[in-house]
């Protein structure tokens, strides 16, 4: 299996996807949603292909598409203040994320992650010649912020913060940017915000950006995703939002590596932006994430928090096993129960096991009924 110092170049997510199908199990391990797109942007993708948009789009991206990013953060309920130069569209989250990271890295910078966290951070920050220092969350999926402080030292770079967050739903607070500003105001340390679920937080719960805050916004790359708020991951466009000078330093690398994003994407998405509602959104997976967790209350798995946003409910199964691993727990009902999982440990740099396992709730309404029924009479 080849390593990439010392990551091995391998997806247990794929693994456990892989597995569901060749078993024909009940697929809730992976946040790709298997429900349709909104008519309204297939139309403009349909349009954008009679306009000939077939060309490279400039650097930043599409002209009408930065400016309805900027409008519709500008009509948020916690605004999100940006100009046309303070945007980028990128081809992917991942992209922003690495290419970030190669814009501000030298040998040797430590970069804090918080764990459990995507599995694409630590070799992001290891290809860029950085070296990830990581912090785990609380029992309670909580920051100790003295204990998180102690992950700070002269070499730290870089924070990677992740909200609302994959894969525990918890989302940062007003309060928690402020916290974490106090810690690193006097270093030169930058914060990369990937915030691809903004638009599905819950209950009364608001989405605060990172770039709200009048400080951080300076040292703060903010990653957000088409893919994720529109379901159309495979359109390959996300869009980044920093300082002038971050942009700038941003897309000196860029310009070596993909340049632009899809360009008849990027007129639809563009087009889609005048007349999406997130609250719809919302609305939509709020009930999914509802449904969920009415119906596994039925079942012996535990639901100790709600998810706050995202499209994932962490659950505790130890009523179940209380001996087998997470990741033995999670092939064991992938193969017999027919339900596929993600083990919580496979979100960790060196975990082996948790009492945790990780669903999906970005699904058809019926898939999700019907995979918590065959849990509720099996399990």
């Amino acid at each position: 299996m080849k390593e990439i110092q010392g990551f091995t170049h391998y997806s247990f997510f794929t693994e456990m996807s892989e597995l569901a199908v060749r078993n024909n199990s009940f697929d809730l391990s992976l946040g790709l949603p298997d429900f349709d797109i909104d008519e309204r942007l297939k139309s403009f993708l349909k349009e954008s292909a009679e306009l000939a948009p077939h060309n490279y789009e400039p650097l930043s991206g599409n002209p009408l598409l930065i400016e309805n990013i900027v409008t519709f953060n500008a009509k948020r309920k916690n605004m999100i203040s940006v100009t046309t130069h303070e945007v980028t569209v990128v081809p992917c989250a991942t992209f922003a994320l690495y290419t970030a990271l190669k814009s501000i890295l030298n040998q040797g910078d430590e970069v804090i992650i918080i764990q459990p966290s995507y599995y694409t951070y630590g070799p992001s920050v290891v290809m860029n010649g950085g070296i990830p220092v990581y912090y785990d969350l609380s029992p309670d999926f909580s920051i100790d912020w003295n204990i998180f402080k102690e992950c700070i030292s002269e070499k730290t770079k870089a924070v990677i913060v992740n909200s609302p967050q994959n894969p525990t739903g918890t989302i940062w607070k007003k309060e928690d940017w402020a916290q974490l500003y106090e810690l690193i105001k006097n270093r030169e340390i930058y914060l990369i915000s990937e915030e691809i679920y903004d638009t599905y937080c819950y209950d009364d719960a608001e989405h605060y950006s990172s770039f709200i805050h009048p400080e951080l916004r300076n040292r703060t790359f903010c990653i957000f995703s088409f893919g994720k708020m529109f379901h159309t991951s495979g359109w390959k466009v996300s869009y980044l939002l920093a300082s002038e000078e971050l942009t700038a330093l941003f897309h000196c690398h860029q310009q070596y590596i993909s340049y632009s994003a899809n360009a008849p994407a990027q007129y639809a998405l563009a087009k889609y932006l005048e007349v999406f509602d997130p609250n719809t959104n919302k609305i939509i997976m709020q009930k999914k994430r509802d449904i969920f967790n009415e119906l596994i209350r039925e079942t012996p798995l535990l639901v100790e928090q709600q998810a706050e946003g995202s499209v994932f409910q962490i659950v505790n199964f130890r009523n179940v096993s209380k001996t087998m691993t997470d990741i033995e727990f999670s092939k064991w009902l992938t193969v017999e129960k027919k339900v596929s999982c993600l083990p919580l440990s496979a979100f960790y740099n060196s975990r082996e096991n948790s009492d945790y396992i990780r669903f999906s709730f970005a699904k058809k309404d019926e898939v999700i009924v019907e995979a918590l029924e065959h849990l509720r009479k099996n399990l």
